[in-house]
């Protein structure tokens, strides 16, 4: 199990860019897949972005071209970098992990991305 720590969420205008950042308790090099999942108002979660442990990303249709997910082993964090923001962003954003393939998923407390002007 390992604990999640997300952050970097705001109020931020249409074409804009935030960086959402999760620190993992635990050493990430090692975890199997960790990623981000966002919930809309009235939505289901659905998958932003993943990263593997050997760097294979995987993103929504949704936000390819505009968001990139990135690890940095040392610091056990993930990075969500946004960019070209729409109101259709606007979501809680949710840093996920699953240390083993088919094994359970930790979540972490969820950021707030409001897209508005």
């Amino acid at each position: 199990q390992v604990q999640l720590v997300g952050s970097g969420g705001g109020l931020v205008q249409p074409g804009g860019s935030l960086r959402l950042s999760c620190a993992a308790s635990i050493s990430i090099s090692g975890i199997y897949v960790m990623g981000w999942y966002r919930q809309a108002p009235g939505k289901q979660r659905e998958l932003a972005a993943t990263i593997t442990s050997g760097g294979i990303t995987n993103y929504a249709n949704s936000v390819k071209g505009r968001f990139t997910i990135s690890r940095d082993n040392a610091k056990n964090t993930v990075y969500l970098q946004m960019n070209s923001l729409n109101p259709e962003d606007t979501a809680v954003y949710y840093c996920n992990a699953r240390l083993v393939p088919g094994g359970l998923d930790d979540w972490g407390q969820g950021t707030q991305v409001t897209v508005s002007s």
